[in-house]
């Protein structure tokens, strides 16, 4: 089978093409051969050994994809061949809270990811996805998806009337988006580029910020939200942004923390959590639980992910530059 790979040292330049042996599934294992795949952030960090540069190589990368099951192994009755299924982003996660075991468990590193035309993986580590997506909508639901749901509806308790704050348009805020305007939620969001916040509005956000026309985009969101500040933000920047966030959030009110986009390490001084009571919470995507909650909602209401450019397999590297170029509106798609 065809695969992408890193090979012998980590960076971009070492994602090669390679041929494996076709896999053979075990004993309560399926073998899915993919339709789609999608890159996160976190892809681009692993392929340029930011994320685990202790990851052994070679390592097929990308956690999320879609496909039809080829073959089942003994035992396995969940799921049947010719049933289309996306790979759960921790295969040893299937509900309640993450562990070692599930932290262990990841696609695309620790694990083999789905840059590949066939994947072997646990059947319990594959869920159905909704019938009216297509294969390259379907294929960006496992990671940014499921996590921007754990983070609003899962852990995060979003109710409707709250006012969320998002930033910028990738694929974990624009679910985000979707999934609170789903909620009854009112929604800020930001960005550098009006036409994106033009076609966030059309999504249904309520407010916008241009964070270039308006650095100080805290007071602005604060401004936006009666004064009081916002009940939740989503908070993909990191460390370039986290301590605007707590300006930003009201007293008792919770920052869902997911992305490092800016940086990792913030001197942010404590009080401001202290005094606030603000609520910081982890986001570690989602169990498998979750996203079988999360794809029931998409199916009811028929939500389309938004998928800003389809790239072909072999064209694997070029998405990852257009990934890492920030150019992207929603989610970038690789098609078998």
């Amino acid at each position: 089978m065809k695969v992408f790979q890193i090979e012998g040292q980590f960076g971009l330049a070492h994602l090669k093409p390679a041929e494996r042996p076709d896999p053979t599934p075990g004993p309560g294992q399926v073998v899915v051969k993919l339709k789609a795949a999608c890159l996160n952030y976190r892809d681009w960090l692993m392929v340029e050994g930011q994320y685990n540069p202790s990851q052994p190589l070679p390592l097929i990368p990308l956690s999320d994809g879609v496909g039809v099951v080829a073959a089942v192994g003994t035992g396995v009755g969940r799921v049947s061949a010719g049933q289309r299924v996306a790979g759960i982003f921790a295969q040893h996660w299937l509900a309640g809270k993450p562990n070692k075991e599930a932290r262990a468990s990841t696609l695309g590193s620790p694990l083999d990811g789905m840059l590949t035309e066939y994947a072997l993986l646990d059947a319990e580590g594959v869920v159905p996805v909704p019938e009216h997506l297509s294969d390259e909508e379907a294929a960006t639901l496992p990671c940014a998806a499921v996590t921007a749901w754990n983070a609003l509806l899962g852990l995060g308790h979003v109710q409707p009337g709250d006012t969320v704050l998002l930033q910028g348009t990738g694929g974990v805020s624009i679910f985000a988006l979707q999934f609170a305007k789903l909620a009854g939620a009112r929604v800020i969001i930001t960005s550098s580029s009006d036409e994106k916040l033009a076609r966030a509005q059309a999504l249904g956000a309520d407010e916008l910020i241009n964070y270039r026309a308006q650095p100080d985009w805290d007071k602005a969101a604060v401004q936006l939200a009666g004064g009081a500040g916002v009940d939740h933000v989503v908070e993909v920047g990191g460390a370039g942004t986290f301590g605007k966030s707590l300006n930003a959030v009201r007293i008792g009110g919770t920052i869902s923390m997911i992305g490092i986009l800016s940086g990792s390490t913030t001197p942010t001084a404590l009080t401001s959590i202290l005094m606030k009571s603000v609520r910081v919470q982890g986001i570690f995507v989602g169990s498998r639980a979750c996203f079988e909650t999360m794809n029931r909602a998409v199916a009811l209401h028929r939500l389309r992910p938004v998928v800003d450019r389809v790239f072909a397999f072999e064209d694997a590297p070029q998405a990852f530059r257009h990934l890492a170029s920030g150019q992207h509106f929603g989610k970038v798609v690789i098609r078998f």
